[in-house]
């Protein structure tokens, strides 16, 4: 995929992101514990990452963090976000190079739990406050339940989509 039709897709994933991110941020967490959280916006990262490439998934998480921040009203947000985004990506590329398309769960899952690793780091650096890194197992646990589902999902859509 080249040029125009390229950007196209890339802006309507972005699109997609930014749309299921913001819709749930309207959902109550499912746990009361600071950065456990569904995360359905990264099933376009994700898929991103198979089917369009590194760059083009990096350029669709950058977008879908900052449009995101500044729409909801949070910059604090950015923060969070950029890290465990940014966190997640650098665990997810090199595995993107290993495993297969039936696979594609357990890059996500690694993903996740680097995402709320990076988030976790930020929330330390920002607070100055070590005692964070007791949320460490739980976010660990959510991020692999998490990472699955995300992950799971985007595989069934790339075969899906890669079949039509």
């Amino acid at each position: 995929m080249k040029g125009a039709k390229k950007i196209t897709v890339m802006g309507l994933l972005t699109a997609i992101a930014l749309t299921i991110f913001m819709a749930e941020a309207q959902i109550p967490p499912p746990v009361p514990i600071p950065g456990v959280k569904l995360g359905l916006a990264n099933i376009v990262t994700v898929y991103a990452a198979f089917a369009l490439g590194p760059g083009e998934a990096c350029l669709i998480l950058l977008a879908r963090v900052l449009l995101g921040s500044l729409f909801s009203g949070q910059l604090m947000t950015l923060m969070y976000s950029l890290t465990g985004g940014l966190f997640c990506l650098a665990a997810m590329l090199p595995l993107r190079r290993v495993v297969t398309e039936r696979q594609i769960w357990v890059c996500s899952a690694v993903g996740a739990v680097f995402h709320n690793l990076g988030q976790l780091a930020a929330g330390i650096l920002i607070a100055r406050t070590p005692a964070l890194a007791a949320f460490l197992p739980v976010l660990v646990l959510s991020g692999l339940l998490t990472g699955l589902f995300t992950g799971l999902t985007a595989q069934f859509l790339l075969l899906f989509l890669k079949e039509k």
